[in-house]
């Protein structure tokens, strides 16, 4: 009784955070003539209340696609329908077929705001709870309600589902699949990441850790037996769920060509948001390689768009190899948490199209190994949510940045001491200090070393974060402070990517899994 009364006050708690978010401002508030993502999502709410299906994706006198056309894969549009008739039957104003676009009132936020409350009690705060009490070491089992605390003030998510606007569908049905292989449910979990994929194509980034370790279970089980059969029910579950989420699709080939040429617009080239069109402008800044390195090297004029789609194709893939290697070789539920964080940060870092937003597909896998590695895992969260600063200033979310980033760590720093947490064991790097023992020397200081950067670390984010909010930039230079944001998150980023590969290359224990027979 005692661990639920201390969720239901951690719960409460998250709420209460994001309901004092929501109070704010949200992505183009009474900035036409395109607003911003809030229009997007009521805007599609519109198109598929008003139009039949096989208009949806389609450019017609109806649905102007330059005007936020639906650009996600079907389950995102059921959610728009669905959530679009319940705005019918409060005011048929707000998904009026035309005269509804930009419509802007504090009765429809409420309602907008709801909707993203919703979907977070229903899908993505209990996917947390359950993960966090299903976590097998006995001191992560008594801090269970200390660990869903520090994922769900998770400032990040917060800012950008309750904040920006956005929804935690997919976030939260990747979660609960993660959930599912915990406990050996492999075509549940099969299910539910097929659904999440289904709400947003960017769910690839953890596509590939999930086929590796569930392919290297087959492989394990021994694929003339066993493991044979568990492959032919999790291809034929893959199948099932694939063909409920496109049935209405179906029957017109080119329906689904169209939706998959909107979910994957190849021709805009390698940049999505970051498109550095002048040594000082960006629109939006993603802290990537890319956009880093076109602060010098303007790719995009070097590089044809199809070269530039090889390039980062070629670079991802090399990438994240290593680790989805060592995962199918040799599957293990630990193995597999690390190998979505190390998948999705190579994918963020080098992969087509990136948006700034993208980070929170790493950051929610850091979530789930806080308890195991809480200095680096809280270091990271700080550094993605600081990565979204830009972004968060535009939406005039300076306030919430300011009171939730700092709020976090304090409870992470309460919660597991982190600054106690810099030794090579408590980095799970042991094997990999052992396998240097003799050659490097500093190893032994590591733990100082670590304190220290992170201290300048986040002494660097604080300066950043003030002279961007509060400073005018160069006229020379208007996005000098943006461009500094990317520059330094992405540094942050390649050192976090090579150290969340180490761990995964170095670890041979496979330390809690059940064995897999």
């Amino acid at each position: 009784m005692e661990k639920w009364s201390l969720m239901t006050i951690t719960v409460l708690l998250a709420l209460t955070v994001r309901w004092a978010v929501s109070l704010g401002s949200y992505s183009g508030a009474g900035k036409p003539p395109m607003y911003g993502d809030y229009e997007a999502q009521r805007h599609w709410q519109e198109i598929t209340y008003n139009l039949p299906i096989r208009q949806w994706y389609f450019n017609t006198s109806d649905n102007n696609l330059l005007y936020w056309g639906l650009d996600y894969p079907p389950l995102t549009a059921y959610h728009s329908f669905l959530c679009a008739y319940i705005a019918k039957l409060i005011n048929p104003d707000w998904v009026a077929l035309h005269t509804s676009r930009g419509y802007e009132s504090q009765p429809h936020k409420l309602f907008m705001r709801t909707t993203v409350f919703v979907a977070d009690l229903l899908v993505y705060i209990p996917a947390v709870i359950l993960y966090c009490f299903s976590l097998k070491e006995t001191s992560a089992k008594k801090k269970a309600s200390t660990c869903a605390l520090c994922i769900l003030l998770y400032p990040g998510l917060i800012l950008i589902d309750h904040g920006h606007f956005q929804y935690p569908l997919s976030l939260g049905l990747a979660l609960w699949a993660v959930l599912c292989l915990s406990h050996d449910w492999d075509l549940l979990g099969s299910v539910a990441f097929c659904l999440a994929l289904n709400y947003k194509q960017m769910e690839l980034y953890h596509s590939l850790p999930f086929f590796c370790y569930l392919l290297g279970k087959c492989f394990k089980k021994g694929l003339k037996g066993k493991g044979l059969v568990l492959l032919a029910k999790l291809a034929g579950t893959v199948l099932v769920s694939f063909a409920a989420c496109w049935l209405p699709f179906g029957t017109d080939v080119e329906q689904i060509m169209q939706v998959l040429r909107r979910l994957f617009p190849i021709d805009r080239g390698l940049f999505e948001a970051c498109m550095f069109s002048s040594p000082t402008h960006c629109p939006d800044k993603v802290a990537n390689i890319w956009c880093s390195l076109s602060v010098l090297i303007k790719i995009k004029n070097v590089i044809s768009p199809r070269t530039q789609l090889k390039l980062s194709f070629a670079v991802t893939f090399l990438s994240l190899l290593p680790a989805c290697i060592k995962l199918t070789v040799q599957p293990s539920l630990r193995g597999f948490k690390f190998a979505l964080v190390s998948c999705a940060l190579s994918f963020f870092l080098f992969s087509f199209q990136v948006h700034e937003k993208s980070i929170l597909l790493v950051a929610v896998p850091v979530c789930l190994i806080i308890n195991e590695i809480p200095f680096m895992a809280t270091w990271f969260l700080l550094v993605s949510t600081f990565s979204l600063l830009p972004l968060l200033l535009k939406d005039g979310l300076l306030l919430p940045y300011a009171v939730t980033a700092p709020a976090f760590l304090a409870v992470c720093l309460a919660s597991f001491s982190i600054l106690e947490k810099t030794s090579a064991e408590d980095l799970q790097l042991k094997a990999f200090s052992l396998s240097l023992k003799g050659y490097v020397s500093w190893f032994k200081s590591l733990p100082r070393i670590l304190r220290s950067l992170f201290l300048l670390s986040l002494s660097l984010m604080g300066v950043l974060s003030v002279l961007g909010a509060a400073l005018p930039p160069p006229q020379r230079l208007p996005d000098l402070f943006p461009v500094a944001v990317a520059v330094v998150s992405c540094l942050h980023f390649l050192l976090f990517l090579l150290y969340f590969n180490v761990v995964i290359l170095w670890d041979s224990r496979n330390r809690g899994q059940k064995k897999i027979s």
